[in-house]
């Protein structure tokens, strides 16, 4: 690691424990009890994307400085292209709740203020500290020990509608870079590349993944890297950029390098279901700790949901598993 790496890594923690340590001291004790939990709760490694009655604080329960210091906080996890991704599907819920009702469509209450922060922790303290952003469609993990991020996945991100169908948002399409260059990707396969990268003749109703603490996956299966050719590399780099390039490019470097050092050209591209827009489908990037799975299939393939995952490192566990070994088994 170079040492200007090394000091951007170390300014982007201060921020975020800055960030950390605003939120929690503009929070009254009623606040702090819904907000914070232990480090090493079993709450910080339960995550889920559905909209549901979560724990941590709501963005209905802080009044506006508190929201702000709250997104501040979110933003330090995110470029400014993911971070307006995530404004833009708490917004959706705004759009969602309205066309759900013009359809009949009985479900829990699409709420923009439902979304959760929940610190786990002390921000800036000697030992790690975590922090959560979630609710419909976005969970968002970060855990933080001395100058280091330790861990940044789960990192999830969904859209309903994928496209917006009417209204003043009409034609709005929030994922919509990782769905077209997937179909990209596809699309530039000859039939015996497609042959091995197409897995399943439909798409799963849902991410495999789901919500589980930790990835249990089939081996690597589809068309690996090294099978493709130059074209293709570049459109399949680029859908892999889509997802570690929504950190900040001091973690996304870092990220992308043990990537490299893995083997890009062992990465796996994997595809479900219908092979054109419209259709249901699913594709998965997947190489070692690297997974990445994507799933359009629910409310007529206009619903998406997306994550990325570390096999070995979701929620630090790698990092801590190392930790507890070296200081606290005797």
């Amino acid at each position: 690691m170079t040492a200007s790496h090394n000091h951007s890594e170390t300014s982007l923690v201060n921020r975020m424990n800055e960030a950390g340590k605003k939120f929690l001291n503009s929070l009254s004790s009623s606040q702090k009890e819904k907000a914070c939990f232990e480090y090493l709760d079993g709450e910080r490694i339960f995550w889920y994307y559905p909209p549901m009655n979560r724990h941590g604080l709501s963005l209905r329960d802080m009044d506006g400085s508190q929201r702000e210091l709250a997104f501040d906080l979110m933003s330090t996890g995110l470029t400014e292209t993911s971070y307006q991704q995530a404004r833009k599907i708490i917004d959706l819920e705004s759009v969602l709740g309205p066309l759900e009702k013009e359809r009949g469509v009985i479900s829990f209450k699409r709420d923009p203020e439902l979304y959760y922060f929940t610190i786990f922790g002390e921000p800036g303290g000697d030992d790690p500290w975590s922090w959560r952003t979630e609710g419909h469609h976005v969970s968002l993990h970060f855990s933080v020990w001395k100058d280091e991020v330790i861990s940044m996945t789960p990192f999830f991100f969904g859209a309903n509608p994928a496209e917006v169908p009417s209204g003043p948002q009409s034609g709005l399409r929030i994922l919509s870079d990782r769905e077209d260059i997937a179909f990209d990707l596809l699309n530039s396969l000859d039939n015996g590349q497609r042959k091995r990268a197409i897995i399943y003749d439909e798409a799963p109703w849902d991410i495999l993944t789901y919500n589980s603490s930790k990835v249990s996956l089939p081996r690597e299966e589809g068309l690996t890297i090294s099978k493709m050719d130059e074209t293709q590399k570049g459109i399949v780099k680029s859908l892999i950029s889509e997802y570690i390039n929504q950190v900040p490019s001091e973690l996304a470097d870092k990220k992308m390098s043990e990537l490299n050092q893995y083997g890009l050209e062992n990465v796996h591209f994997a595809w479900g279901g219908g092979k054109s827009a419209g259709e249901e489908h699913y594709y998965r990037l997947h190489g070692g700790d690297f997974v990445v799975e994507f799933d359009n299939r629910q409310n007529g393939a206009n619903h998406i949901h997306s994550v990325w995952r570390d096999v070995s490192n979701d929620f630090a566990e790698d990092v801590m598993r190392e930790h507890l070994l070296s200081y606290h088994v005797l």
